[in-house]
Parts: C-alpha cells; structure tokens; sequence
C-alpha cells in the first residue's frame, strides 16, 4: 500500500532570535484589534477608530491618568517578578494573591497598633519587616512540604490564598471603623503614621521608582547569579540538577522564600503606600494575572515591563470604552479577550514552525539498470 505523506508538518523550534518572536507577538496585535474593529462596527455600529482612541485615552488621555497607569503598571510588574523565580523552577506558584494579602495584613497591623506608639520612620520600618517575613513564611510552608513529601504545589499554594483571605476577613472585623461597617477605613488618616512619603509631591513616584529597581535586580539575579543559573538547571531537569551537585530541595525552599517575600513587599507598598486600608479584594486578582504576564514574557523581567504594560493599558481602556460609550462591562471583557486570546495563540508560533509538503518533482530520471547479484560458488563436498 502506497504511503501518503501529510501536508502539514509541525516540528519544535530549537530556537528563534527575540526580534523574530516580538515581531510574531506584534503581528498578533495588529491582527487582534482588526479583528476588535470587525466585531465592535458588528455588535455597536460604532467607529472602531474611535474606540480604539478612547482606549488609549483612558490609559494616557491626562497626566492623572498616566500616573494611575503607572502605578498600576508597578504592582502588577512586581508581583510578576516575585512569582517568576518559582515558575522558571517549574514550581507553580498559583499562591501569589495570598501571600501579597498577607503581607497586606502584617502591613496594617503594624499600622493599627503601633501607629501611636513609635515613630513614623521605625513604623515603616517595622511594617515593611513584618510584611517580609508574612510573605516568606506564606512562600516557604509549600516548597517546605513539596521538598519533604512532594505534594502538590498547586493546590497547596492555591489553598493557602483562601486561608489569607479568611484571616485578612476575620481582623477586618476586629479592626472595623466605624463598628459594624465591616471596613477597615483609611488607617492613621489623620496622623499618616505607617505612611510612605511622596517625592517630588507625585503620590506614586516611589513605588514606581522601588519597582523599576526591582526589575533591573531580579534580572541580573535570574541571568548572571550562581542561583540564577541553579533555578534554570533545576527547572530543565530536577534530576540533571541531582547528577550536578544541586541540593535540588535547598534551591525549592530558597527561591520560594524569596518569591513570598516579594510578594510580601508588594503587599507592603499596596497598604503603606498606595490604598492605606485593608480589605480581602485589595490585590484585585494581580497575583493570578501576574502568571499570564510571567509566561507571556518567557519569564524574563525586562520584558515583563511590557506585557504588564499591554494588560494594564486594555484594562484601564476598556473602562473608559464602557463609561464613554454607554456599554456594559462585558463589551469591554470581550475586546480584552480577544486580544489575550491572538497573544496566547502567537506563542504557537514561536514554539513551533509549520511547513507544507513539498509537490514533487514531475521530471524522472532514468533509472540505473539493477546489477545482478552475484551467486557464492558451491561448496565442494569434503569427503
């Protein structure tokens, strides 16, 4: 039987140069807001060039709205970076909302019953302390156990989101202004005890400045670090590691340590020197988005400044579509999906290469005449 060869062949890349990848992830973008445009003029009978507009205005429209922007654009970028060690381990960290919580929850603790007691300089220090250690610790108890017992790291550190939130619920009522408010309120509005201060009288200019270093540290810790290097090998091959001198359990328990206590700060700058209040919503959902801008960027920090960036942009734009125009919020998640869903599918395209069969050539040679096989002699009988 004559075997048919398939059309379309998909093998693995062994590698594509950056430049060719974020120009495949461009082309993706630019197909994606076709493909928005198509189907806003489909649903609204509106110009999509005017849509389109308002979401960059709703991002970048006034310079209020570029600082919103960009303090948005740090936290998310940080708690990006603080789970990107884990995930380049293979270790999933689903568990970062709850460790940037608790770390909210040692911030505003630190707030609320020392804010009269010390001053303002050793209160932060004291909170930014306190939040460290929550978020390690909250870091630490799954690699802990994924190093002993090999449990699941998936569901332990998604567990222990809902064990930050019950515990950052059960103080909010103890601490609740006025009683049975259940809120917290703005902690030490009066005095500003705990508070970070602003430089240049710009509110976000410090957490935007304390992240951007961040970003240039955990870059130079992943790529030129002795750890850096030990958390790339023990992602490849946990054993390869093993055969190498890794104590592969050391490193799980290290990087995890440090990515909790990431989160930890990330927690710290949310309540000290951002909302300045306490509430179980308070991270927004930024811990598990911070996965989707981690892979999207290959798990490289420079890079993550970007796809952060994307994120923010759509989500402050789509916003602005639905106040401006009158539309509900699900318009807005639809044009946010389709875009995520054009990005996530380019990365087929850097993994893989597709290539058609070829039509065969219609000119034939001629054949070579088949040379005869030649007989061995028989053997003579020995007698």
């Amino acid at each position: 039987m004559k075997h048919k060869e398939p059309l379309i062949y998909i093998s693995k890349r062994e590698s594509l140069p950056w430049q060719k990848s974020w120009m495949i992830r461009g082309i993706a973008i630019m197909l994606a807001l076709v493909f928005c445009g198509v189907i806003t003029m489909l649903l609204t009978k509106l110009n999509p060039i005017e849509v389109f507009s308002t979401l960059f205005y709703g991002a970048f429209g006034t310079p209020r709205k570029c600082w919103v922007t960009g303090q948005k654009l740090a936290i998310l970028l940080g708690i990006s970076l603080a789970i990107t060690p884990a995930f380049k381990m293979r270790f999933w960290n689903i568990g970062a909302e709850g460790q940037v919580l608790i770390g909210c929850l040692a911030c505003a603790a630190c707030m609320i019953t020392l804010g009269n007691k010390v001053s303002n300089g050793l209160l932060i220090l004291i909170s930014l302390a306190a939040s460290l250690a929550a978020g390690a610790i909250w870091g630490f108890l799954p690699a802990f156990f994924k190093a002993r017992w090999e449990t699941n790291e998936t569901l332990f550190t998604l567990m222990m989101n809902y064990i930050a939130m019950q515990l950052a619920a059960y103080f909010i009522i103890v601490w609740e202004v006025p009683k049975g408010s259940g809120t917290v309120g703005v902690i030490n509005d009066q005095t500003e005890a705990g508070w970070l201060p602003m430089i240049g009288g710009k509110r976000y200019l410090l957490i935007i400045l304390l992240i951007a270093l961040l970003t240039v540290v955990m870059y130079i810790y992943l790529q030129y670090s002795k750890h850096g290097y030990e958390i790339s090998v023990v992602g490849e091959s946990r054993r390869t590691a093993s055969y190498a001198g890794i104590k592969v359990d050391r490193v799980i328990i290290r990087t995890m340590v440090l990515s909790g206590a990431i989160c930890g700060l990330m927690g710290f700058l949310l309540v000290s020197g951002n909302d300045h209040t306490l509430t179980t919503t308070l991270v927004e959902g930024r811990g598990f988005t911070a996965v989707m801008v981690s892979w999207l960027a290959k798990f490289n920090p420079i890079f993550m400044v970007f796809t952060s960036l994307l994120l923010v942009v759509m989500k402050l734009g789509a916003t602005e579509i639905s106040s401006t125009f009158g539309l509900n919020d699900s318009f807005a998640d639809i044009l946010t999906g389709i875009i995520l869903f054009f990005i996530i599918g380019s990365d087929f395209f850097t993994t893989y290469q597709i290539r058609f069969r070829r039509p065969h050539d219609k000119r034939t040679a001629k054949a070579e005449p088949l040379q005869p096989i030649p007989q061995s002699e028989p053997q003579k009988e020995v007698q």
